[in-house]
Formats: C-alpha cells, structure tokens, sequence
C-alpha cells in the first residue's frame, strides 16, 4: 500500500493533492449551503452546482497544454489560481460584502479550471509512477479525495457554524496556496516526450490539431470509448444525487444543518475511502470486470437511497455508494491510463474531465424534476435510467470489457 510512497515525487504531489481536495469540499459544502439558505432555491442550488463543472467543455484543452508544457507546470498554475479566486470570496465575506450574485460569478470562474484538476494530477502520476506501481498509485491518489470529504466537509462545516465563512476561507486560502507550493516541489519533466517529432516541432503544432488526434484516439480504442461512456452515464445520473444535491437532501428532506450535511457527506467519503485503500491492498484484479460490477452496486445503493426517510439509513446508504464508486472511478483510470500512450495521457485525461460535463446536466435536470415529483421519485429514475444504460454500453462492448483475455482485464 504504501509502495508509492517509495518515489520522490509520490511524496510531494499526493499532500499537495490531499490539501487541494480538502479545500474543494470545504469550499463545496460552505458555498452550498450559503446559496440555499439565502436563496431558500433548489434551482439556484442546482445552478450552483452546476457552475463547479462549466470547464469540463474546455478539459481536453486543459490536456493539450500538460502534454506541450508539463503536466507538473500546469497543475501548479491551476492551483495558484484557486488560491487568487478563493482570496477574493474570502475579502468578500470578511467585509460583508458577500452576495449570492458573487458567489455564483467566482465559482463560474473557478468552474473554468476545477474541473480539469482530477485530470492533470492523474496524467502526472502515470509520468512520475512505474507502469507496475500505477494501479497502487492511483488508488492512493484516490484517497485525497476520499479523506478530502470526510476531513474537509466536517471541519469546513464546523469552521462555519462555529466562526463563520470568512475565517473557514481563511483556512481554504491557506491550503490552496501550500498544495501549489508543494507542487512546485514535484521534479517532473517540463516537456512531454514526442515520438515522432522534434520538440520543437511539436510546440509548432496546432493546438486544435492536438485536441482532434486525442478525441479520435479514444474514440478508435473500444474499451477507451466504453470506459468513457460509463464514466459519463455515473456523471449525469448517480453524482447527482450523491453530490450536489446533498445540501437540499439534508436540509428538505431530514430537516437537519450544516453538521448534519457534513455526517451525509462524510458517509459518502468513508466508503469511497475503504474502497480505494481495499483496492490498493489486493493486486491480479480484473479491472473492466469490476468496474462493472461496482457500477451496478453504485446503482443499487443509490435506489435505496433515495427512499430513506431517517439519516442513518441514509448515511448507511451512502456509504456503500462511496464505496462502489471508488471502485468504479479507479478502475476506469487505469483502464485510461494503461491503455494511453504516454504523449497521449494529457489529451485522454481532458477527454476524461470533459465527460464530467453530465454532471452539471443532471443537476440541472434534477432541479425541474424535484420540484414537480419530489426528490425520492426523482432519485429512483435516475438511478433506474443510469443502470439500464450502462448495461446497455456493457451488452454492446462486452467482448473489450468482460472476456477474460480481453486488455482491460489484463492483472
């Protein structure tokens, strides 16, 4: 488990990760819960939500600029970018001058580049990882993730119940500005590796043209395209109602505050988290295969979920959901990033990223429809919709994604 620890690079990027994530979720929760309880929207939430996610369209871009300037390069500009954004809502609040209006406009901006971050960070771990090591990397990787929301919404909705939102931005400013730092810590080479090109003429290159070979390569590759539809179907109709939609559940639904958020969103984390260390602990697995069948107990759980009427239940719910989730979300990474040629890992993790853009649809969507069937009818049809599609997209590749032999389920 802590193999990757072994590697130089493994020990700066994974905090740097780490305190990047605990400050999304500490800015997620403390922002969700500000709009709704000013607003009193589920649309506006929703809307919200919805902006987190607006730079998924121009992700694979994001991947283009890693593969010309250096995957270590670009994640740092991103992050001190998040610092900047953050510093400006923390003013804000601090002089009362903070507004739905304005929240709304930063996180737009900041929707730009966020999205792309789970991308980057994942294109230079595969660079800096050995290719043995890669499944055990990204599961760990994966833990920031998963510690970020049980750390980051806990403590960001204890900081802002107990001090109020511009000191917990205090504490996000000052991880967003130490997780860049430790970025730059990261030695990583600055310029990919061309294979037929001179580096010189490669950065002559059209960006666009770039962009067009990345998209056609995971279009040509099957289990690359059925990875990604997966990736896009759990996008638009499971993370939305286990992500974005959480502060409504808790506050509407269970008639609970901030801390009652925090535990909902926290539940979410520990599964996910024991799903992700459980994974780096047990090698000889076949990946495609069980990204299958964590997509269908994703799904399962969540149907259960959107008919609980008590926190615990829910909370239990939630966390099988995290559990599966991870599962799924690593195994589509390495199916990704073994398959990817390494001057192409920048452009297939911005494809990746770009698929994120069924999130923002499904909140959107998910908005209307609560507001006119209520939340547990909505949460069965998404959940019913999601599981029939993906084993439609299973049906269609079965042969890349369930035979035996097949490279996606390669030990």
């Amino acid at each position: 488990m802590l193999a990757p620890f072994r590697i130089r690079n493994y020990r700066f990027q994974w905090p740097a990760d780490l305190l990047t994530s605990w400050a999304f979720e500490m800015e997620t929760l403390i922002l969700g819960w500000y709009v709704l309880v000013e607003t009193r929207s589920v649309l506006l939430l929703t809307l919200f939500a919805s902006l987190s996610y607006v730079g998924t369209l121009i992700a694979p871009l994001f991947g283009v600029v890693g593969d010309r300037i250096g995957h270590r390069d670009l994640l740092a500009m991103m992050r001190a970018t998040y610092a900047v954004l953050a510093g400006t809502l923390m003013t804000l609040a601090l002089t009362g001058h903070l507004s739905p209006v304005y929240v709304l406009v930063i996180v737009a901006l900041m929707g730009l580049v966020r999205p792309s971050d789970l991308g980057v960070r994942g294109a230079l771990v595969a660079t800096v990882m050995p290719h043995d090591q890669l499944i055990g990397a990204i599961s760990i990787s994966r833990t920031t993730m998963d510690t970020a929301r049980i750390v980051g919404a806990l403590s960001g909705a204890g900081l802002f119940a107990a001090l109020g939102m511009g000191p917990a931005y205090v504490a996000i400013v000052s991880l967003y500005a130490v997780s860049t730092l430790l970025t730059l810590c990261v030695v990583a080479p600055s310029k990919p590796h061309p294979v037929d090109d001179a580096a010189d003429g490669m950065l002559r290159r059209s960006p666009l043209r770039d962009l067009k070979e990345g998209v056609v390569y995971v279009w040509t590759t099957p289990r690359m395209r059925a990875a990604m539809w997966i990736a896009f179907l759990a996008n638009l109709t499971a993370y939305p109602l286990s992500n974005g939609l959480l502060p409504y559940v808790a506050r509407e639904i269970y008639r609970s505050n901030q801390t009652g958020l925090g535990y909902l969103s926290a539940s979410f984390a520990v599964g996910s988290l024991v799903g992700s260390i459980l994974l780096s602990l047990i090698g000889g697995i076949r990946v495609a295969r069980l990204m299958i069948g964590a997509t269908v107990m994703w799904y399962a759980t969540l149907l259960l979920f959107a008919q609980m009427q008590t926190v615990p239940a829910a909370i239990a719910c939630l966390m099988l959901a995290g559990f599966a989730q991870s599962l799924c979300m690593i195994s589509i990474a390495v199916i990704l990033m073994r398959t990817a040629s390494e001057h192409f890992r920048g452009r297939v993790m911005g494809v990746r990223m770009m698929v994120i853009y069924g999130l923002p649809l499904g909140l959107l969507a998910a908005g209307s429809l609560i507001d006119e069937i209520g939340f547990a009818a909505t949460g069965i049809l998404y959940a019913t919709a999601g599981l029939t599609l993906m084993m439609a997209v299973v049906l269609h590749w079965r042969g890349d994604l369930w035979h035996v032999h097949a490279p996606a389920n390669a030990k």
